[in-house]
């Protein structure tokens, strides 16, 4: 899943930093020591925002049209851009969260899983991983 949202960015006027507000993402507030670096911090912190929602099982803000988004002259003078959010290469990434499945195995399979002391959940993780990196490199 790919995501654009825009960005507010604002330089400090004494060094080549920037700070980086997404409007549509209460809280999501990040920054760089250069237009480069602030822009993929503004993206990991976008995009660990949006995960943390994901995982909450929560409906996501919709974004924003970058016309609408206006810096805001209190904070000092600023631009909007549009930041993009590969959610599937940070999910795979940095996600966390767990999801009991149960599953179904001949016996002859889980003996000699004990007998090796495998971890069954952990094969399984392991080879559909392998599973989903093969077919993410290959898109």
């Amino acid at each position: 899943m790919n995501l654009v949202y825009p960005a507010v960015f604002y330089p400090d006027p004494d060094s080549s930093s920037f700070a980086v507000t997404v409007p549509d993402l209460p809280g999501c507030v990040s920054g760089g020591d250069s237009l480069a670096d602030a822009i993929a911090m503004g993206e990991d912190a976008a995009s660990g925002w949006i995960l943390g929602e994901l995982e909450d099982g929560k409906e996501l803000p919709p974004a924003s049209s970058i016309t609408d988004i206006h810096p805001d002259p209190e904070i000092g003078e600023g631009f909007v851009s549009l930041l993009s959010l590969d959610m599937d290469t940070y999910t795979a990434k940095y996600g966390s969260k767990s999801i009991r499945k149960n599953l179904t195995i001949p016996a002859w399979l889980n003996t000699f899983a004990e007998t090796e002391q495998l971890n069954v959940s952990k094969v399984l993780q392991d080879a559909l991983t392998e599973l989903y990196e093969k077919k993410t490199t290959l898109a």
